[in-house]
């Protein structure tokens, strides 16, 4: 008997971080699956007064657990899936790629595609490519709901 499939989502600010969300919680629902959320806090680049990076690492922390959780609850009102939370700090591709290396129950990494004029954005860029050691699911981020759940 296989494990079920884990979808991973990078969980960010960015408007099509809810359309990878939303895709990963509808397949994720439609196969048995599980959700795996990540959120990367890029350390604060202040090293004047020890104290004031404290506080803005912390402020970091807070607003990732903040952000995490809102996206675990969509999960869970989505699909009833529980989800797997991971926080990370540093840099957000070397993260995910550490994360995909060392929990080898992801199956899948589920991206949304930029939808500014800047391009698809870095972590669809790197996983596009091929070279990675997992598959990725990059949805268009400009989906709506309906679009998305005929999809998934």
């Amino acid at each position: 008997m296989t494990a079920p499939r884990k979808f991973l989502v990078v969980v960010d600010k960015t408007p099509e971080c809810r359309v990878a969300l939303r895709f990963a919680a509808r397949r994720a629902e439609h196969t048995g699956g599980r959700v795996t959320l990540l959120f990367v806090a890029e350390p604060p680049d202040f090293q004047q007064w020890r104290g004031v990076e404290e506080i803005m690492a912390d402020e970091a922390r807070q607003e990732a657990e903040t952000l995490i959780s809102e996206a675990a609850r969509t999960v869970n009102d989505l699909a009833g899936i529980l989800c797997e939370f991971v926080i990370e700090s540093g840099n957000p591709a070397q993260c995910l790629q550490k994360l995909v290396a060392h929990d080898r129950d992801i199956s899948i990494l589920v991206l949304a595609s930029g939808t500014d004029s800047d391009g698809p954005g870095p972590l669809v860029n790197l996983f596009a490519s091929g070279v990675q050691a997992i598959p990725a699911t990059i949805v268009p981020g400009n989906l709506t709901d309906e679009a998305v759940d005929a999809l998934a």
